[in-house]
C-alpha cells in the first residue's frame, strides 16, 4: 500500500510503496477513505510528542473495515467506521467505571511495529493509527460503526477534532446554559468547542484568536463575540463581554503555554480552564501565585469521549441538521499531496484539510 512515512522531523512526509502485517487478534484491517490533518499530526511530525521515525502519522480518520482477526464480534468486513486513537481494554480501573478514554493497557502497538517499508525497517505507526496511508490496522475498540449514507469525509472529522472540541464543553466542563465561555485556538478543534458551547446554550460565547479568518468563521459556529488574541487590552475584552469578572469556562484548544496563562487571566474568580491543545513536551506553565477567588486549571482528554456512545449521537445531530461537518473542510487533497496540505493548515489557512483516498 501507499503511505505517507516521516523519516526525519521537520522534513516534508516521502510518499511511498510499504508493507502491512494481516490484523492479530482483537485487530481489525480498516481500508482508510479519508483522513483529516490535525495540528497533532503536524506535532508529531516536528518532533514535538516523543516518539522515533520513521513513523506514519495521521489519526483523524474513516475507512470501510477489510479483514477482522480472531475474537473480533463487533465488526464485520464492509462495515463503514470511524477510526480513532482511543482503545479501550474492557478491563483496567478506567474503563470498568466508564472512563474508557483512560484506559491504562498495555497494547501491542506501543512496542510492535506493524507497518514496515521496502528495506525492511520497522515504520511507527502514530497513537496506534498510521492513517496518512491507503490502510490500518487497528484495535476494535478504535472503531465505531455509523451508517453507510453519512459520507467518509465528514466521519473522518468524528476520530478527533469534532469529539475533542464538542467533548470538552459538552463531556469534561458540562457546560451549563447561559454560562460564559471563551475559547482560545478558532482552529478545527476550537470551532467544534464554539459549537458545542453554542449546542449548550452558553452566552457569551466568545471566540479568542490572532487570525481574522478564524475568528469570521467562529461567528458561523455559533460564536455571539470575538476577541483578537494579540490585542493589548485582549483580557480587559474579554472580561468586559462578562459583566467584568472574566468567563464561567475557558477553553485553550491550542497547543501552547502562553495560551494557557491567557486563558487562566481570561477566567473569572471561580472560572475553569480546559487545556484541550497539545503543548510541545518539555515546555513548562507559569502562573501567578495569587490565585484569586477559587479558579479552576485541568485538562480534557479527546474530549472525554466514549466512542460507542458518543460518536452515534453526534453523528445524528449531523443528520438532524445540528452538528455542522461540511462547514470544517476547507479543502481535499490525494494523498500525493499530503505535505501541500500540511503546509496550508500550517499557515493558517485551513479549519480541516481532509486527504481523500
Amino acid at each position: 500500500m501507499k503511505a505517507a512515512v516521516c523519516y526525519e522531523f521537520g522534513k516534508p512526509l516521502v510518499v511511498e510503496e510499504v508493507d502491512i502485517d494481516p490484523p492479530k487478534k482483537s485487530e481489525v484491517k480498516v481500508r482508510i477513505g479519508a483522513t483529516a490533518v490535525c495540528h497533532s499530526d503536524i506535532h508529531s511530525i516536528k518532533g514535538e510528542l516523543g516518539g522515533g521515525v520513521p513513523m506514519v502519522a495521521g489519526h483523524e480518520s474513516a475507512g470501510y473495515v477489510e479483514e477482522v482477526g480472531e475474537g473480533v464480534t463487533s465488526l464485520k468486513p464492509g462495515d463503514e467506521v470511524v477510526v480513532s486513537l482511543l482503545k479501550s481494554c474492557g478491563k483496567c480501573l478506567f474503563c470498568r467505571t466508564g472512563r474508557p478514554y483512560l484506559c491504562e493497557a498495555d497494547w501491542p502497538h506501543n512496542r510492535e511495529r506493524r507497518l514496515h517499508n521496502k528495506k525492511g525497517e520497522g515504520l511507527r505507526a502514530m497513537v496506534g493509527v498510521g492513517s496518512f496511508a491507503e490502510y490500518v490496522v487497528v484495535d476494535q475498540s478504535q472503531c465505531v460503526v455509523v451508517p453507510k449514507e453519512l459520507p467518509i469525509d465528514r466521519a473522518a472529522l468524528l476520530a478527533c477534532g469534532v469529539i475533542t472540541g464538542f467533548g470538552a464543553v459538552v463531556n469534561r466542563a458540562q457546560v451549563p446554559p447561559l454560562s460564559s465561555v471563551a475559547v482560545i485556538g478558532i482552529g478545527g478543534v476550537g470551532l467544534n468547542s464554539v459549537q458545542g458551547a453554542a449546542f449548550s446554550g452558553a452566552y457569551p460565547v466568545i471566540a479568542v484568536d490572532i487570525l481574522d479568518n478564524k475568528l469570521e468563521a467562529a461567528r458561523s459556529f455559533g460564536a455571539t463575540h470575538t476577541v483578537k488574541a494579540t490585542d493589548k487590552d485582549a483580557v480587559k475584552q474579554v472580561q468586559q463581554l462578562t459583566g467584568g469578572r472574566g468567563a464561567d469556562y475557558v477553553f485553550v484548544t491550542v497547543g501552547s503555554t502562553a495560551a494557557i496563562q491567557q486563558g487562566y487571566v481570561m477566567a473569572g474568580p471561580r472560572g475553569l480552564i480546559v487545556v484541550v491543545g497539545l503543548a510541545p513536551r518539555g515546555e513548562t506553565l507559569t502562573l501567578p501565585t495569587f490565585f484569586g477567588g477559587e479558579k479552576m486549571l485541568t485538562s480534557s482528554t479527546m474530549g472525554t469521549t466514549r466512542l460507542a456512545v458518543d460518536v452515534p449521537k453526534l453523528v445524528a445531530l449531523y443528520q438532524a441538521g445540528r452538528l455542522k461537518l461540511d462547514e470544517l473542510i476547507t479543502k481535499r487533497y490525494p494523498l500525493e499531496q499530503v505535505n501541500q496540505a500540511i503546509e496550508a493548515v500550517e499557515k493558517g489557512q485551513a479549519l480541516r484539510n481532509v486527504l481523500m483516498f
